[in-house]
């Protein structure tokens, strides 16, 4: 048998919540029974002037009894409420016959805390009410105790004790549920944001190269109509590639739940997709120059998305702002971090890439804050414009 066949015969985390309430149900049922073993009267009790119904009871045969008597305990889960009253009554069964009832009376107020647990305030503390009612009624009839208000104020205290432990667990695990729902939400909304800057980075590069295609085949169209042509042919190849991209991005944000492996629609690009952007660049007619330096080698796909990203919104903003027809990229594979400069020597700081849209700049200083990096941009004093960031690697 192979490993994952192995592990999927043991048993999940639900399975191990559920054996564990199995045990501790039939934990509580044979100490119940044990209680009502303990407290089942087997003489007169010289306080006692009610009928004993057992003088002659032998050991097998009570223990037999009580086992049967305590079979509503293993419903305390599913019906709490109805094991509850079982209890209640089992009480006054047993002043009738003669046992001794402190025992029954301490199951009944560890079910109050488990009341308080699993339904509402009204029913728990209803619960709590009738119990004490209980006692002061057998205390009327059987006159067991000598201070009544002494014993019922100690019982009232201990069925207060358990109900606030029960309550206080009940909080905590609704407090557990909406933290758990928070985060869930949280990611979610993180997953989204992710896929809209993907979106946003995208759409802008694509949008930037097709208008430049667009403004030069519509001004060679006459003269030169083969580059026209060419020029129209790159702008049906990056609207197509845009068009399925924004497709398998928008049907990820209709996703509302996230698995705790899920993965991107689409395979996420990455520094290998470089030569790519190179060739869209040039079709656009800006001439980019890649070096390469340190010893390359596979990155974490979180940054290797985050580098090209970065990249390709540097390279979009020379397109659409710099004015110029060359830009220079330079990648420097250190020993724990990758470095990455976009340079070239257009307008510089006269025109502001992140204005506007609140993308551009800002979105790429967000990406690196994100992965826990630098991150540098500004106007280059010998001219030009420079993008720079240094990512964890």
């Amino acid at each position: 048998m192979n490993p994952q066949g192995i592990w999927a015969l043991l048993p999940g985390q639900h399975r191990i919540a559920s054996l564990a309430g199995a045990g501790m149900t039939f934990g509580a049922y044979f100490l119940y029974s044990a209680l009502l073993f303990w407290t089942a009267p087997t003489i007169q009790g010289p306080g006692y002037d009610g009928p004993n119904r057992f003088p002659h009871l032998l050991a097998p045969a009570l223990a037999a009894l009580v086992l049967i008597l305590a079979l509503p305990v293993l419903l305390v889960r599913r019906r709490p409420l109805a094991t509850y009253a079982v209890i209640l009554a089992e009480t006054a069964l047993a002043v009738e016959f003669g046992a001794r009832t402190w025992a029954l009376y301490a199951a009944a107020i560890v079910v109050i805390g488990y009341l308080a647990l699993v339904r509402s305030i009204a029913v728990s503390a209803c619960a709590a009410v009738v119990m004490l009612v209980t006692w002061l009624v057998e205390q009327a009839v059987l006159r067991s105790v000598d201070d009544v208000a002494s014993a019922t104020s100690q019982l009232a205290l201990y069925a207060a004790c358990a109900w606030a432990v029960g309550y206080g667990l009940r909080r905590r695990r609704e407090y557990s549920i909406a933290l758990r729902e928070q985060r869930t939400a949280s990611a979610v909304m993180s997953e989204r944001l992710r896929i809209a800057r993907e979106l946003h980075d995208t759409v802008a590069h694509s949008i930037g190269i097709i208008a430049v295609l667009s403004g030069a085949g519509r001004r060679v169209i006459e003269s030169q109509p083969a580059a026209a042509r060419e020029a129209l042919g790159a702008i049906e190849a990056t609207s197509r590639e845009t068009l399925i991209g924004m497709q398998r991005m928008v049907g990820a944000l209709r996703r509302t739940e996230l698995d705790d492996d899920s993965a991107p629609l689409t395979a996420a690009a990455g520094l290998a997709d470089l030569d790519h952007l190179v060739t869209r660049a040039a079709h656009a007619g800006l001439r980019v120059d890649v070096t390469r330096r340190g010893e390359q080698r596979t990155l974490p796909p979180e940054i290797d998305l985050s580098a090209f990203r970065l990249i390709q919104e540097a390279v979009t903003n020379v397109v659409r702002h710099a004015g110029t027809h060359e830009c220079r990229i330079r990648i420097d594979y250190e020993e724990k971090d990758v470095s990455i400069e976009v340079l070239d020597d257009g307008l510089g700081g006269a025109v502001h890439p992140h204005s506007g849209s609140g993308f551009g700049l800002v979105g790429m200083r967000e990406r690196v804050a994100v992965l826990g990096g630098e991150f540098a941009a500004g106007p280059r004093p010998e001219g030009g414009f420079r993008v720079g960031a240094r990512l964890p690697a």
